[in-house]
């Protein structure tokens, strides 16, 4: 069993990116961080914000549960 404190998310936001033709950086200048930073979410390193998720969902026009979500195991376990 995986710690609770522990930060995971599963992601698409590279995808949504594709989709709107952005790179890392004209996504980051968007919603206000830098190309690090979105890069570091879509390697699942970093857990961003409820602000700065919902800022890219904005900016990709979709939701948030569109670009993140909890992975299965955590879903079903929490059941």
């Amino acid at each position: 069993m995986s710690d609770r404190n522990e930060q995971r998310l599963e992601n698409r936001l590279k995808v949504h990116r594709a989709m709107h033709d952005l790179t890392q950086g004209e996504l980051a200048r968007q919603v206000g961080v830098t190309r690090k930073s979105i890069n570091s979410i879509e390697n699942g390193h970093f857990v961003p914000s409820t602000e700065l998720a919902l800022r890219m969902a904005r900016v990709l026009k979709c939701s948030v549960e569109d670009l993140f979500q909890l992975p299965e195991s955590e879903t079903a376990a929490s059941l």
